[in-house]
């Protein structure tokens, strides 16, 4: 069993797993899509929700934690002026991971990891116009016709 086990080691050591998920988040934050493997991506969003979480609220102390995780101050900079505003109301859940298949030399489950509030494709803020009623508009044998004016002055 595995409870508690929220860490993905993914076969790396702490140092090189800490460092290629900074840079993994970094490109997340500036490109706001990237593709990866699935389970990179799922130990991706582990890191980076949490992150951006902290990014809503934007103070020196929050900044210095973000900025110990990802190391990149233009990261950093982007994430709290940017990608905060975006994700301001939202109370979580800001990545989405699609799966796309397998990679061509090794068989390995690909994956594209996207901060949801930056893909218009899957736009879900705008809701959906409500069902409309058989009864709507009136038919043209109920709707009364037109009255003709003549011009006399003209003649």
């Amino acid at each position: 069993m595995r409870h508690g086990k929220k860490v993905h080691k993914l076969g790396r050591t702490a140092a090189h797993r800490k460092a290629m998920l900074a840079n993994m988040a970094c490109s997340l934050i500036e490109h706001k899509r990237i593709n990866t493997t699935v389970a990179k991506a799922k130990a991706l969003r582990v890191f980076v929700e949490p992150l951006i979480t902290k990014s809503k609220e934007d103070t020196t102390h929050n900044r210095r934690i973000v900025f110990s995780k990802l190391r990149n101050k233009y990261a950093v900079t982007e994430l709290f002026r940017d990608v905060a505003a975006k994700v301001g109301d939202r109370p979580g859940g800001y990545t989405r991971i699609i799966k796309l298949g397998q990679r061509l030399g090794d068989n390995a489950d690909m994956a594209m990891i996207e901060l949801v509030d930056y893909n218009e494709t899957y736009d879900t803020g705008k809701k959906k116009s409500t069902r409309r009623s058989r009864r709507g508009k009136r038919s043209a044998a109920q709707t009364p016709p037109p009255v003709e004016t003549t011009n006399t002055e003209e003649e």
